[in-house]
């Protein structure tokens, strides 16, 4: 797997050996990417990539974060239970040199901690398990704990007919299918506690 475009162009990332990981694909990041710059979410007003503090939950390996450092986010977080691909995670930021703009916790999305002053993310990608559900919930709740900010940008794979309800909340703004994947583009209301 490699970062697709950027300062980081071409790097290769690593992934935990035997994990049941499943990173997005790289022409659905690509195709992610282009929307957020170009597509209807850039249209639309939403926060742009250059120094966003962006947020990946069920991150993994962290291709998606990386991605986005890559393409000039300032910041990112990523939330994972899985100790081995958030340690993936670190090695890659490490050998990226990004290791001091990226915060990793290991933690359930669905019941996260608390974010602290000024941990908000305007952009965000959820990659739950296929067929999980756990998508909507998560929004949610990283919305309750003050990891979005109102008015971000959400972004959330899902298998490409998997049911998706958005949490109250959340306005869906676009979605894009991309082989077996679908990407649901979301904001988060701005008038939300």
């Amino acid at each position: 797997m490699r970062i697709v475009a950027g300062k980081h162009r071409g790097r290769t990332l690593i992934a935990p050996k035997g994990k049941g990981l499943r990173p997005t694909a790289g022409v659905a990041r690509e195709g992610l990417f282009n929307i957020l710059i170009h597509g209807r979410p850039a249209r639309a007003g939403t926060q742009g990539l250059a120094g966003a503090r962006v947020l990946e939950a069920f991150a993994g390996t962290g291709a998606f974060a990386f991605e986005a450092l890559s393409r000039g986010a300032g910041s990112a977080v990523l939330l994972d239970t899985d100790p081995m691909a958030l340690d993936a995670a670190k090695a890659n930021a490490e050998a990226l040199g990004e290791r001091d703009n990226v915060t990793l916790i290991e933690a359930d999305a669905t019941k996260p901690p608390s974010a602290g002053a000024g941990e908000a993310a305007g952009i965000a990608f959820l990659d739950p398990p296929y067929g999980s559900g756990l998508g909507a919930r998560a929004l949610a709740a990283l919305a309750a704990k003050g990891w979005l900010a109102k008015g971000a940008l959400c972004i959330v794979e899902v298998a490409a007919k998997e049911p998706f309800t958005p949490p109250e909340g959340f306005e869906s703004m676009e979605e894009r299918r991309f082989s077996a994947a679908r990407l649901v583009f979301l904001r988060r209301g701005k008038g939300v506690k």
